[in-house]
């Protein structure tokens, strides 16, 4: 009915121009409202150690709500600098946890973290994968995920501290958060059902509630002058510059799958001092996306004004000659395949004077980071960051 409205932007707002890379990161970075934020405080919570793993719990501040907790991972006998890699957990509709998707801590895995690896990540946690490889490797929460979570029963308070819902005198946990099929707020005592009649645990009650309110975030970052994405960006460069000041890690990249994919994009994107770059699973044209792609997405997807400036994945390679690793899952039902090659095609063209700096993997795969990929990554990784 309004598929006409694709045609009318597009021929009077210019979308998707060709600028050169350098311009179009400071343009990006201004239009999608990076915070300018640090890691401050950094405090070791806790170490351990697991076989061949030295593990330590940190925690710092960014200036703004909870403290970020992160794991930092590395071979329990290194000796001297070792590469670095910010691995970049996924969105995947779990936000109760975060760096516990992809990270193993001494507790080990939940059970819903269980079942995403087992979905996404060929059954384990690639971050200790990776560290076993000969990595330093930093996996943090984010905003709105894991420790940066917003409490299930928002409290009233001023302005930009409470998440709240459309109703001004409501709190997130009552006026808006979805009905179970027995009509019970998914914040009342009574936890609702899952489709196999068991109680819903305490992760995928908040999951289910969060899923449903992104888009308010999404509306606070936009009042505020940034977007979800700015905000979520400028954390990773501050987890990115902290790691790289540390001692024992030399050389730093970056790698994430879908949501932590497209982190790792923007990281890439807007921070000259991240080496390397591994996108799995989160890349496609935006124009191909149209009709029914975009709905499926989150909003850190689709920050304000990017279309005027360039295409995702001119942004993504805008870093161009820098070495980028882009992972395309062919059977992925998130991205239309016509998506994909447009994707290829663009971050090629921008890296044909920089042979062997970017790499396309097109695996026969759904949406996922499995085992296979990962490897391939970590090899990747280890051929870039060697490098002096």
């Amino acid at each position: 009915m309004f598929s006409e409205l694709a045609g009318i932007a597009a021929a009077q707002l210019g979308l998707y121009p060709v600028l050169p890379g350098p311009e179009l990161r400071a343009a990006a970075r201004q239009a999608i409202g990076v915070l300018d934020l640090a890691a401050a405080g950094v405090r070791v919570e806790r170490t351990w150690t697991d076989g061949d793993l030295y593990g330590e719990e940190l925690s710092w501040s960014v200036g703004f709500g909870p403290r970020t907790r992160a794991y930092l991972l590395k071979p329990r006998d290194a000796d001297g600098p070792l590469p670095g890699v910010v691995a970049l957990h996924c969105h995947a509709g779990m936000k109760y946890a975060g760096k516990e998707k992809i990270a193993d801590g001494p507790e080990g895995p939940s059970p819903e973290v269980r079942r995403l690896r087992d979905d996404i990540y060929g059954g384990r946690a690639f971050a200790n994968a990776l560290a076993r490889r000969g990595f330093v490797v930093l996996a943090h929460d984010v905003f709105v995920w894991g420790s940066r979570r917003f409490p299930l029963e928002t409290a009233e308070g001023p302005p930009g501290e409470a998440l709240r819902g459309d109703a001004p005198d409501a709190p997130l946990s009552q006026a808006d958060a979805p009905l179970s099929r027995t009509g019970a707020s998914l914040s009342q005592a009574d936890a609702p059902l899952s489709r196999t009649g068991a109680s819903l645990s305490q992760a995928d009650r908040y999951d289910l509630a969060a899923r449903a309110h992104e888009h308010v975030v999404a509306k606070h970052c936009a009042v505020l002058g940034t977007s979800f994405a700015g905000v979520v960006a400028g954390e990773d460069l501050a987890a990115a510059a902290y790691l790289r000041s540390r001692p024992d890690v030399g050389a730093v990249g970056c790698a994430g799958l879908s949501g932590g994919g497209l982190r790792a994009a923007l990281l890439g994107a807007f921070d000259p001092d991240v080496r390397a770059v591994v996108v799995a699973a989160m890349a496609s044209s935006y124009r191909d996306m149209l009709g029914g792609h975009v709905e499926r997405h989150t909003w850190m997807l689709w920050p304000p004004g990017l279309p005027r400036l360039g295409d995702y994945p001119d942004l993504m390679a805008a870093r161009a000659p820098e070495p980028l690793m882009v992972q395309y899952a062919m059977r992925d039902e998130l991205f239309p395949e016509a998506g994909m090659r447009r994707a290829h095609a663009l971050i090629a063209e921008r890296y044909r004077d920089a042979p062997g700096a970017y790499e396309a993997v097109f695996a026969d795969v759904p949406h996922s980071f499995d085992v296979p990929m990962q490897e391939r990554a970590f090899d990747w990784l280890a051929a870039h960051l060697a490098r002096p």
